[in-house]
């Protein structure tokens, strides 16, 4: 078998693209029927099916890898440990999953049916919010490069769900989500979504579900035909559907009033096994799902200014979209290099050489030149994806969009140049200030980067193409500045993706931050309203810098009435940037960054504040910062936590509405709190033991207020049968 690795936002083996069709097998109580202990032949009907992957939880048949193995079919392992209990207060917790996972790793991380495991799965987001999100999420980030430092071949992800989807790990191979919405248009709203949670990796749905016993078997199997077909049309790296049969054990115990599966009890295939099996086997690569009756013409434009060094390999790229109906044109802007002869050695390219006029001009005479009713933009330091425009075309025909575009990632720094220089391409990739896209929702977008911007060529042409006055940079922001004015509509496909080789130095990229700080003075000339004097651009929407969004310091997460929201979202104005790439992430690179990260708006800071000398000062003044908080000293708060047992499992939200009867008020949206009365605040969280729960309530109340806990709060902690610990 081969080893499944990432590839932009998709999954590859043996150099071929994977769209992953996995199930969940388990876990299985001890005397399950005897088709599921014949585990050849149920990885070979599971084969059969058009699946080509597996997900199991905890511990497993150690029979189960060779079974896999001879059936072609690849499985994703959960780590075995109890991610539902406080292990930041009970450090022993996690250090038996650190040995848990190392445990694991030495037995089987080397057989070749391994693809991929997964650290924790849905810790509960009361939970999360009693031990701290970022405590969290560095304790997943510690399992991650644990096991990456002992199987680095492997690939790793925290399968979250959209209660605590600002847990992504920055180091993450891919995001793994478990969505369970039963209406189909409520699914495909949510997915896009995931895009931008992800950042620049892969997004797998690593859950979804049916229960047949509420939803019915008819019913069951519809919902897995639109789950697929969904999730192609996203752009999602895979999908697994839970499970493969409804006998499962959950918590220890047997379930036996959930019908999940997609083969019943004693193994009987149900109509939504028998409708995936119509449709997997016809699914190999993502771009599989995409159907459009009519491919639009595209005419592919790149502008180039002395970049013969860099053609060739754009170039090949451009020549090896998979997509039946494109011209390419490239705009040589006077260059002095050996341009023109490279373009040339391509039959397929129309070179157009113009006397040096800067990069608008250029993007303006591509457009004059294009035949195709849309008109993609890319530089000539990129390597679009194999599916860019099948990706575009299916967005421009689903939403009708007059511009839309996808992401850049950056590619692995060049092999062929020297280590340190490697380390210096890495580093710019991380570093602040990339070409990024400005969401205003999920894919709506406020500007996309110009070395992936499409649009249509009557739209184009009807707000006058680019202006002249952007010779290097800025072209593609007020571009889209007046494409939005216009009240043309932009989009955003987060499958849409160019490699976009940045720059190799850190001279280079200081270079070109200075370049973006001038193009910005020209900006803030051209559109006042959309600057304050002292700083940057004032987007409306939210920046994405490539990393995933997790949870940071400043972050808010509306968590809902009392905690209790089914999708808690993490909201941020800018995406933290992608972290160092696996390999170059030492010291030395990390020093690099930090002065990157130090000199950047420095640099563009003065180059803009430079350059704006005879316009700045009809900008409005960015209001200074009150930089000290009066605090009364006088008042000084105390934390008291207490814990109760509950061997009926009594869920956390009757708690809460028994406890908050006594004159509480519920708090919600970014409150890390669940409760309020007269000085005193109150979280309560819920850890799950195979035996029953462990109620965990903390009070923090100002010393004024006393020091116990409240009666009536006891009271109805030990009416509810509750035992104080």
């Amino acid at each position: 078998m081969q080893r499944l690795q990432v590839d932009g936002k998709f999954f590859r083996a043996g150099g071929r693209r994977v769209f992953l069709k996995m199930v969940t097998f388990g876990p299985f109580p001890d005397d399950r029927p005897p088709h599921l202990k014949d585990l050849p032949a149920e990885m070979r009907r599971i084969r059969s099916a058009g699946f080509n992957a597996v997900r199991v939880y905890g511990d497993f048949d150690p029979m189960l890898l060779d079974a896999a193995a001879g059936a072609g079919v690849w499985v994703f392992i959960g780590l075995s440990w109890s991610p539902g209990r406080d292990f930041v207060s009970n450090p022993a917790l996690f250090a038996e999953a650190r040995l848990a996972l190392d445990d694991g790793l030495q037995k089987w991380g080397d057989h070749p049916a391994v693809a991929g495991v997964m650290v924790a799965n849905e810790i509960p987001a009361d939970l999360v919010r009693w031990m701290g999100v970022n405590m969290v999420r560095s304790a997943l980030e510690q399992l991650i490069d644990q096991a990456r430092a002992l199987k680095p071949e492997l690939l790793y992800a925290y399968a979250s769900f959209p209660t605590t989807e600002y847990l992504e790990p920055d180091n993450a191979d891919f995001t793994a989500m478990n969505v369970y919405l039963e209406r189909r248009e409520d699914f495909a709203a949510y997915l896009p979504r995931l895009h931008n949670v992800a950042g620049d990796r892969p997004v797998l749905i690593s859950e979804f579900g049916l229960d047949s016993q509420r939803g019915g078997e008819a019913g069951q199997a519809e919902a897995m035909q639109w789950c697929v077909a969904e999730c192609l049309s996203a752009g999602m790296a895979g999908v697994t559907i839970y499970a493969w049969s409804d006998c499962w054990l959950n918590a220890g115990q047997v379930v036996e009033d959930w019908d999940f599966g997609i083969t019943d009890r004693n193994g009987r295939a149900k109509p939504a096994l028998e409708r995936l099996a119509e449709v997997l086997p016809e699914i190999h690569e993502p771009e599989d799902g995409i159907t459009v009756s009519n491919w639009p013409k595209f005419s592919v434009v790149v502008c180039t200014y002395n970049g013969g060094h860099r053609m060739e390999r754009c170039l090949n790229a451009l020549i090896g979209l998979d997509y039946p109906n494109y011209e390419i044109i490239v705009v040589d802007d006077g260059s002095t290099d050996d341009t023109a002869d490279v373009v040339g050695a391509y039959e397929q390219v129309k070179l157009i050489q113009i006397d040096h006029s800067g990069l608008s001009e250029a993007r303006n005479r591509g457009a004059e030149a294009a035949q195709g009713e849309i008109v993609a933009y890319t530089d000539d330091d990129c390597e679009p994806d194999t599916a860019w425009l099948k990706w575009l075309a299916h967005a421009f025909v689903q939403e009708n969009w007059d511009a839309c575009g996808g992401p850049n990632l950056p590619p692995e720094p060049d092999s062929g140049s020297h280590f340190d220089d490697r380390v210096d391409e890495a580093v710019v990739a991380s570093a602040p200030g990339a070409p990024s896209h400005v969401l205003l929702g999920d894919q709506t977008a406020e500007h996309l980067p110009g070395c992936n911007l499409v649009v249509k060529k009557s739209v184009l042409e009807a707000v006058g193409g680019f202006n002249a006055d952007y010779r290097v940079a800025g072209d593609d922001v007020d571009f889209c500045w007046r494409l939005h004015e216009a009240g043309y509509r932009m989009g955003f496909h987060g499958a849409a993706f160019v490699w976009h080789r940045r720059r190799t130095t850190l001279w280079r990229y200081f270079k070109q931050q200075y370049g973006y700080g001038k193009a910005e003075a020209i900006l803030m000339r051209d559109h006042p309203e959309r600057f304050r004097r002292g700083g940057g651009a004032l987007w409306q929407g939210h920046v994405y810098a490539g990393g995933a969004m997790c949870a940071h310091q400043g972050s808010v997460i509306y968590h809902g009435y009392m905690g209790t929201a089914g999708y808690q979202q993490l909201t941020v104005r800018m995406q933290p940037q992608r972290p160092l790439r696996h390999g170059y992430d030492n010291r030395g690179a990390r020093w690099r960054l930090a002065i990157a990260e130090a000199l950047q708006p420095r640099i563009r800071g003065f180059a803009r504040w430079w350059y704006s000398f005879g316009h700045r000062s009809k900008l409005e003044r960015v209001p200074r910062r009150n930089e000290f908080i009066l605090v009364d000293s006088m008042e000084t708060f105390n934390e008291y936590e207490s814990k109760w047992w509950n061997a009926q499992r009594i869920p956390r939200e009757t708690v809460l509405d028994a406890v908050s009867q006594d004159g509480w008020t519920a708090l919600e949206n970014d409150s890390e709190w669940d409760l309020m009365r007269d000085g005193l605040r109150l979280l309560i969280a819920v850890e799950i033991l195979d035996d029953g729960h462990l109620v965990l309530t903390r009070m923090e109340r100002s010393a004024k207020s006393g020091g116990r806990l409240p009666a009536d709060f006891v009271d109805r902690l030990e009416a509810l049968g509750l035992i104080r610990i």
